[in-house]
């Protein structure tokens, strides 16, 4: 496979923190190391901090050994990937500050460059604002915004509205990191290139799908932020919606940007808005207090902030009215301090209508497709087969068949990695469009407004089980239950 080498300035605000250290930098460097990127592109550092050149070099080799698998980082390849970084010191508060910047932009005038904006939703029109007055953003330009993007539809609208003043929506990447998963974008290659499953993906055959986002750490050090945000703003709002507009889409007429994301808006907008009594009856709203997680003693979330109401694991039932699944329900779920970390998505087919096996008076379970994000990725579809021997009656057995993809020892690429060449590429596919964002926070802000007025009581669960008990009755109420309590 022959590589074209892009040439493409990086230039990463808020380039000092977590995100950018633990996930970005890596990212690029891979790109690098794998020639993606072209030698005379640079990877540009933007943060407050004052530090020199050769600090910051260090700081990042320093950091790639810590984020690194201990194979992944070599010294040979560090020394030329270190020639492509620069630093520069702005506050976002000093227009004035941005004129270190285009002295390093200058240096090259090939024009591509790509903004990563890794810092509050709260800076990015100020940002935005001192590279248009700086000149600093050319036709080829393009800004990565990452999520969540406001509290609230009307926070949301005004930064996007801050944004587009400087940027063109074609310019603009609004990043989910889970779309960059290998086995997400295998939700549609699995959906829309195998028949066998496309005359089964309706209301007739499924019952219900779940989708479930579990996470065994707390807050750790981002409590100041999650405590703004919740289980809900955080997690379901993004991450959880595009995962159900993946299962849900109807087939777009191709893999081009927009015929994906309108098929993605359709859903969105499909929701059913929830009423007061939905609310009461169909979200589950929790926060995690003292318990054991990995063996360890971990404090509850209210130990960090007290007197918070801030959410740490949310529940609902979210119904979607169009012809395609018109009364089959998506329940989803997340939360932190969870008994184990588990992404998954469960399509959960409808049983047969009448069996002829006695199989000794047991259930016959119906067939389901698991897709597993982390902490493996993988694929199973679940099928009933005939236990071997000599018994009276036949007896069956639920076996699972690996779709998995064949074993490589190649490395395997990042999230961020496939979305940053993405956003080089000029790819959007794989970002949101405005009215997705929009539309998504149409539909949770009845559900925000509903629980600021206590609609749904904030229950607690233990640290390190499966969340509080009311989420087990959200869905039993429906004479179901959640893929892990019957595995």
């Amino acid at each position: 496979m022959n590589i074209i080498k892009r040439e493409c300035d990086i230039i990463i605000f808020g380039g000092h923190g977590d995100l950018a250290f633990r996930k970005l930098m890596p990212a690029v460097c891979h790109l690098y190391n794998d020639e993606y990127i072209d030698e005379k592109s640079r990877i540009i550092t933007i943060s407050r901090k004052s530090i020199s050149l050769k600090e910051h070099k260090k700081l990042v080799k320093e950091k790639l050994i810590e984020f690194l698998p201990k194979d992944e980082f070599d010294e040979e390849k560090f020394k030329n990937f270190e020639k492509q970084l620069e630093f520069c010191k702005i506050d976002f508060d000093d227009e004035s500050n941005y004129k270190n910047l285009k002295k390093i932009l200058d240096i090259y005038a090939h024009g591509d460059r790509v903004y990563y904006f890794s810092t509050s939703s709260d800076f990015y029109g100020k940002i935005c604002k001192s590279l248009h007055v700086n000149k600093l953003i050319t036709k080829n330009s393009r800004v990565v915004l990452e999520k969540p993007i406001g509290l609230n539809l009307q926070s949301s609208q005004a930064i996007n509205e801050e944004v587009l003043r400087y940027f063109k929506e074609e310019q603009i990447f609004r990043i989910d990191h889970y779309l960059g998963k290998d086995t997400v974008q295998n939700i549609l290659a699995l959906r829309f290139s195998n028949r066998i499953f496309m005359p089964l993906w309706d209301a007739s055959n499924i019952d219900h799908v779940q989708i479930t986002v579990a996470e065994s750490v707390g807050v750790e050090g981002r409590a100041g932020y999650y405590d703004e945000y919740g289980a809900l703003r955080d997690m379901i709002q993004n991450h959880l919606m595009q995962l159900l507009c993946l299962i849900a889409m109807e087939p777009p007429c191709s893999l081009q940007a927009n015929n994906v994301r309108d098929e993605k808006v359709k859903v969105l907008k499909s929701l059913r808005l929830m009423t007061s009594t939905d609310i009461e009856t169909k979200t589950v709203r929790a926060q995690y207090i003292k318990g054991q997680s990995e063996g360890e003693i971990v404090p509850g979330y209210s130990e960090n902030i007290e007197n918070s109401s801030t959410e740490t694991f949310a529940a609902l039932r979210v119904d979607i009215d169009n012809w395609r699944w018109n009364g089959v329900p998506f329940y989803i779920r997340s939360g932190k301090r969870m008994r184990r970390r588990n992404s998954e998505i469960v399509i959960q087919f409808k049983s047969v209508p009448y069996s002829i096996f006695h199989n000794n008076g047991a259930c016959i379970s119906e067939n389901k497709l698991v897709i597993t994000l982390q902490p493996n990725e993988s694929i199973q579809l679940e099928l009933m087969n005939k236990i071997p021997g000599l018994s009276e009656h036949m007896r069956l057995q639920k076996v699972a068949l690996e779709l998995n993809n064949p074993i490589n020892h190649k490395r395997k690429s990042s999230a961020y990695e496939r979305l940053l060449l993405d956003v080089i590429r000029d790819n959007a596919t794989l970002f949101m469009r405005l009215d997705e964002v929009e539309a998504a926070w149409k539909w949770a802000d009845k559900i925000i407004e509903g629980w600021s007025d206590n609609l749904t009581p904030l229950r607690t669960y233990t640290a390190g089980t499966d969340g509080p008990s009311a989420s087990i009755e959200l869905i039993a109420r429906d004479g179901r239950s959640w893929h892990d309590e019957c595995c």
